[in-house]
């Protein structure tokens, strides 16, 4: 019988939208080379999902199914509608989900079960305690790091940051003297990287920092799985991806931007299947409509990124004063213990070109013809679509990699500009200005053009991403197919 040989592919991503997003890209992408897939999240997000997509969302389709696993945090620590607190993620996880991940196998490989038995799993690389339950089912474990390469590069140098003393740092005056002006000039493929570029944690004065002593595990057992895979490609970041081969045994497949892979192969069966964890506005695309090309700035800090009240209206008003039509994503968790209200004068004066929304389509936001920039927060996956979309940006990093994502966004790959962390108003107006009329906006746009073509590429046929994508399935994945 057919259904015997069709390989089924358990997911697991970590339970944040960065994540999740990525992760069912490429769960598409397999169901539609033939394989049965189980998408398994948290509960606590499998029932956002219900709420945001409507209460038949999860019922999937035929061979795409949705499965929940307890993560270990109490019901009673989750807002309703806001990202779980990352460092207590990390530890839950870590220590709470391996047994319910093996019921779950031990479930779909019940032979009474009228699916296919599990043959891999393609894992997020933060939730590695896969890697213990796909030995024990002796079955393939692949493991997605969902950042950056350059990121990636980042993380694997903890341990020695540690062992070099620039981490933990001295006491607070390390946070404001310059120490963080450092530059570290040791790690392969990163020119004039400051200790500020490299990934946040470290930024700490506590010799047991929980995400630092994670992280090294996390890079340490990043080898343990069958394979690596990452959301890039490879004339990106290509002598990161040179360096990162010689610190991994596994082998590194680069399959991205995998926003582009899904767009051009994608039925439109698949189409029902999402992962946005909040409501999509689609108001903001009639709105863009309407608009010149290239004439507005959107804004968006991604589905984790907190800022202060002040911030805000810093941000506010620098947009305001810079006469540029804009679309600003404020969710509702945005603002740090509290609610994002912007100043009515604010609101009044920039009415007739602007837009606020809570969420919306943001691969198809970037890619409208009246966006001519970006202000972001350098998520990786905002990162990717900028650079696919031949969109500039002006990059106001948060935390983890996003300061790394940063730095190559402005020096090495050229189509990005830093703002100060302390944020100004006069700063928004004069960057945004630049951004969208200056000399550097202008060099900054022909770059990321430059880059959409090789995005493009990547993911056309005999391109380096979609090369990948077939040979991870036949070496890795089913090796069994093997001709």
């Amino acid at each position: 019988m057919a259904m015997e040989t069709k390989p089924h592919a358990v997911f697991i991503p970590y339970p944040a939208q960065g994540h999740i997003t990525p992760l069912m890209k490429l769960a598409k992408l397999l169901h539609q080379k033939g394989f049965h897939i189980t998408f398994v999240n948290n509960h606590f997000n499998h029932n956002r999902l219900l709420k945001s997509r409507g209460p038949n969302s999860l019922d999937g389709l035929p061979g795409f199914r949705f499965e929940s696993i307890p993560d270990g945090i109490p019901p009673t620590d989750n807002k309703a509608d806001a990202t779980q607190d990352i460092p207590a993620l990390c530890e839950s996880t870590e220590k709470n989900c391996l047994e319910p991940f093996r019921k779950l196998l031990l479930k779909l490989n019940d032979t009474t079960s009228v699916d296919p038995p599990v043959s891999c799993v393609v894992s997020d690389a933060a939730m590695s305690f896969t890697v213990k339950a796909g030995d024990e089912f002796g079955i393939p474990v692949a493991l997605f790091w969902t950042i950056s390469a350059c990121g990636l590069l980042g993380y694997t140098q903890y341990e020695n940051l540690v062992n070099k003393g620039f981490t933990p740092f001295k006491d607070e005056s390390s946070f404001t003297n310059g120490y963080m002006d450092t530059l570290i000039d040791w790690i392969p493929a990163m020119n004039d990287i400051r200790l500020k570029d490299l990934p946040s944690f470290i930024r700490t004065t506590n010799p047991n920092e929980f995400m630092v002593k994670y992280i090294i595990r996390l890079i340490k057992a990043t080898s343990t799985g069958t394979a690596l895979i990452l959301n890039t490609f490879d004339s990106l970041e290509h002598n990161v991806l040179e360096a990162l081969s010689s610190i991994f045994t596994c082998p590194i497949y680069t399959i991205g931007p995998l926003h582009l892979l899904v767009k051009k192969t994608q039925p439109k069966t698949l189409s029902s299947i999402a992962s946005n964890l909040w409501i999509e506005e689609f108001e903001c695309l009639q709105w863009l409509d309407s608009k010149d090309s290239k004439s507005v700035v959107y804004v968006n800090f991604g589905s984790i990124t907190a800022m202060s009240s002040e911030q805000l209206i810093e941000f506010a008003w620098g947009l305001a004063n810079s006469k540029k039509p804009f679309v600003w994503i404020i969710r509702p968790d945005l603002v740090e213990g509290d609610s994002a209200v912007l100043p009515s004068e604010f609101v009044e004066e920039t009415r007739e070109r602007s837009l606020i929304s809570n969420w919306c389509p943001q691969e198809e936001v970037m890619n409208h013809p009246a966006i001519g920039g970006f202000l972001t927060h350098c998520g990786w996956n905002s990162t990717l679509e900028s650079l696919s979309a031949g969109v500039p940006t002006i990059c106001w990093p948060f935390f983890a990699e996003q300061q790394t994502n940063c730095k190559f966004l402005c020096d090495v790959w050229g189509s990005g500009m830093e703002i100060n962390a302390n944020v100004q108003r006069d700063d928004v107006e004069k960057l945004v200005r630049e951004l969208m009329d200056g000399e550097k906006g202008h060099e900054m746009r022909n770059k990321a053009m430059e880059w959409k073509k090789k995005a493009h590429e990547a993911t056309e046929l005999g391109g380096s991403s979609l090369v990948n994508l077939d040979n991870i399935i036949k070496e890795v994945l089913v090796p069994s197919l093997k001709p």
